[in-house]
């Protein structure tokens, strides 16, 4: 039988901190909460792009310091919760201690999908905390269903309350969206959530067939704003899901207005599916590389989408933003030694 409630996550304050290149003002993160909130939102994610420590020469420096922003989302919201992100290796026990102090109320570990084991301590430090424990494995188009279940299986055993399945790079088609979750309801016993991104226009598709192979949390975005092409759109992911007859407990108009009335003034740039963000989807690179392989391909002079490509045979993953500009820097070589 159908699932027939389900709990939407936000992360515009997060991963749409990539799009803002990190620079959300505290004025920025207290209207997009208040909003959240009014709109019955059950959580949403306030963090560096990158997770918690993320702030950083080589991920970007955030404008607002991460821990401000979550105290003031924490005073924005009476029901909703807030959760944190934090990737081992970048984020510190100090860094979710610290979070939890200001206000979190869940936190996601985030590793890439073969690495499930090094979220461990984070995981153990996080539950005896008392925050809700998520783990969150990313880049899962770059693994088979099989291995995906048994990273699953170590993060629930290390005591997440929730396995998250993440299409960091828009990848995903909805056919391997329903195998994967599937697999995941079959083999585990804890709760299951999906995050999509939209490099192939599939984010909604992706989170409908997600939710009906047993996801029971799903992330979006408002108005899209995240890494790459952005998430599943909040507010169109509430209407979608009304229309299906699932429960979100979401006010559909009060959501439309925190992504219209808010969100819209300060978007640097439409979330649209340009020729790059495309062919992160198509080769499946890391939605966080964008900007990166923009900044790149002016600095060199070369066309950003065959960095991409090139990042996309190499598979690789978060932590290797330098790679984008080494591989540039051979593009142009390679190109100038042909005009020789």
């Amino acid at each position: 039988m159908m699932n027939k409630e389900i709990t939407m996550l936000d992360v515009t304050l997060r991963d749409g901190s990539h799009s803002m290149r990190h620079a959300f003002t505290e004025q920025q993160v207290r209207d997009v909460a208040r909003g959240l909130e009014k709109a019955g939102i059950p959580y949403f994610e306030v963090s560096h792009g990158d997770g918690l420590g993320g702030s950083s020469l080589q991920y970007g420096f955030s404008r607002v310091d991460e821990l401000k922003l979550i105290a003031a989302a924490r005073e924005e919201s009476a029901n909703s919760k807030i959760s944190v992100l934090i990737l081992p290796g970048i984020g510190t026990r100090k860094d979710l201690e610290n979070a939890a102090s200001a206000g979190a109320n869940m936190v996601r570990v985030a590793t890439h999908i073969t690495e499930a084991d090094v979220a461990k301590q984070h995981i153990e430090l996080s539950r005896n905390l008392g925050l809700e424990t998520v783990g969150f494995l990313m880049m899962a188009h770059m693994a088979p269903t099989s291995v995906l279940i048994e990273q699953a299986k170590k993060l629930e055993s290390y005591g997440a309350e929730i396995v998250y399945m993440t299409d960091s790079a828009g990848a995903l088609l909805p056919h391997e969206v329903t195998e994967k979750v599937t697999a995941l309801r079959e083999n585990i016993s804890c709760k299951i959530g999906f995050h999509a991104h939209n490099n192939l226009s599939l984010a909604m598709a992706n989170t409908i067939a997600a939710v009906e192979a047993g996801a029971e949390f799903v992330d979006g975005s408002l108005r899209c704003l995240g890494a790459g092409s952005g998430n599943t759109q909040t507010e169109v992911m509430a209407a979608v899901f009304s229309r299906l007859g699932y429960k979100t407990g979401v006010d559909l108009y009060s959501v439309m207005d925190a992504a219209n009335d808010v969100v819209a003034k300060f978007m640097p740039r439409p979330q649209e599916i340009t020729g790059s963000s495309l062919i992160m989807g198509y080769s499946g690179v890391y939605s966080s590389f964008l900007l990166f392989a923009q900044e790149a391909a002016e600095r060199y002079g070369v066309d950003e989408r065959e960095i991409l490509v090139q990042l996309g045979q190499m598979q690789a993953v978060g932590g290797q933003e330098d790679l984008i500009f080494e591989v540039a820097q051979q593009i142009a070589k390679e190109q100038a030694m042909l005009v020789k």
